[in-house]
């Protein structure tokens, strides 16, 4: 019954243009394994001459990038193959596959593959015909992705959109999206708190009807207060669900743990996972705590865009700091950053909707005009600084639409009497 099953995934996995030799051939190198939930296949850079072929279960497809961010490839289940290339070349592995699930997995070695295009030849032209034809095409979808973050989301939601035939299911998608713009707005601060010493101004422009950033500032006693800016990876009202869970989360464990910024992301993540733990959606996130009296700001950011500090008379900085996203896997390893803030200071979180708006050729704004539009104006009060970035950024837009959230969160220290 194994070796049927595993015949019947061999020849789904290479779209069924293998024929009966070539099947039975494969069959018989290849070795199902069976791993625990959690396990890492390989590493991103490690030299692996195994090819995997998905019985069962689930496995994630992680890459980090030169700043030592974590973007999500693929997740791929029964049927679907990875590590292809360790059969043909000795190139370091370019992302780390991790099972999510339980996973029964086929294994064919470099080893075995040799021995194979030895005794059989045209059977491993056959079988190398399909997989690099499938390599160039996974390369051609991570390229894409990496370029557009969450563009097939933003992409299948408008196609849903265009496909609605039926009045009655286009007024249950309406409503569905009233709803879920309904909780966003219910659950985004109204005025934020305001102090002699510290100021604060933010904005938020969903790309859809609702969106899956949020931002607070939460004053968690008379010294100090949190900084809070984040980005659920969806769209729609899933991410509106999520960015429920994950605010809620954030202010019960900002409350619990005043001046330990890492733990209250640590909480958030595993809390994340407690309530949803077969979701696909995970948080980017910047929280930070301030001590009012010194200027004192100890933060974690944890995948999510690197605020800007405009210190008076000094070029605008990128605050240092790196970290996984939350909601997903385990281990999860964050670090606590600081930087003191000084009369006169401004510092300006924002997300990847505002570096990724494009203008109608499809140039993004990006993070240099971003600093440009900064340094023109760096001493101007939180709203009147928000208001200057949206100018410039919907004069360079013109009429191109957003595609993703808009997010922005300024905070100014008062200058000294």
């Amino acid at each position: 019954m194994e070796d049927s099953s595993d015949t019947f995934i061999i020849k789904q996995s290479f779209g069924g243009k293998l024929d009966a030799a070539a099947l039975s051939a494969l069959r018989a190198v290849a070795h199902r394994h069976t791993y625990p939930a959690q396990t890492v296949l390989f590493r991103q850079g490690e030299r692996g001459h195994t090819f995997y072929i998905i019985v069962s279960g689930r496995v994630a497809v992680v890459q980090t990038l030169a700043d030592g961010a974590e973007r999500v490839l693929s997740l791929m289940g029964p049927g679907e193959y990875f590590g292809e290339m360790g059969l043909i070349d000795d190139a370091p592995r370019m992302a780390t596959c991790t099972t999510l699930t339980e996973t029964a997995v086929l294994e064919i070695t470099e080893e075995v593959f040799d021995r194979l295009t030895g005794e059989n030849p045209s059977v491993a032209y056959n079988m190398m015909r399909q997989i690099l034809q499938r390599a160039r095409h996974l390369d051609q979808l991570s390229i894409q992705e990496l370029r557009h973050k969450n563009e097939a989301l933003r992409q299948a939601y408008a196609d849903l959109q265009a496909t609605q035939a039926r009045l009655v299911e286009q007024k249950r998608l309406e409503r569905e999206l009233e709803l879920a713009a309904q909780v966003q707005r219910n659950l985004l601060p109204g005025a934020l708190p305001q102090f002699p010493d510290y100021q604060f101004a933010a904005f938020l422009h969903p790309a859809r009807y609702v969106g899956g950033d949020f931002y607070d500032v939460i004053p968690l006693d008379e010294a100090h207060v949190g900084l809070l800016i984040a980005d659920v990876a969806d769209k729609g009202f899933h991410a509106a669900l999520v960015m429920a869970m994950a605010r809620t989360l954030f202010l019960e464990a900002s409350r619990h743990m005043l001046t330990q910024p890492v733990q209250v992301a640590l909480d958030v993540h595993r809390g994340m996972q407690d309530v949803a733990p077969s979701s696909d959606a995970f948080v980017t996130a910047f929280y930070g705590v301030l001590h009012r009296p010194s200027g004192l700001l100890r933060y974690v950011r944890a995948g999510q865009e690197r605020p800007l500090l405009l210190r008076p008379g000094q070029p605008i900085t990128p605050l240092p700091g790196g970290g996984r996203f939350l909601g997903m896997f385990n281990p999860l390893m964050l670090e606590e950053y600081r930087v003191q803030l000084l009369p006169g200071d401004r510092l300006v979180l924002y997300s990847d909707g505002v570096t990724d708006a494009a203008n109608p050729d499809g140039e993004h704004y990006g993070l240099a005009r971003l600093t440009a539009v900064l340094q023109e104006q760096p001493h101007l009060p939180p709203a009147q600084l928000i208001e200057h970035i949206l100018h410039h950024i919907a004069r360079w837009q013109q009429n191109a639409p957003n595609f993703d959230d808009l997010t922005l969160l300024v905070l100014a220290a008062s200058e000294q009497d």
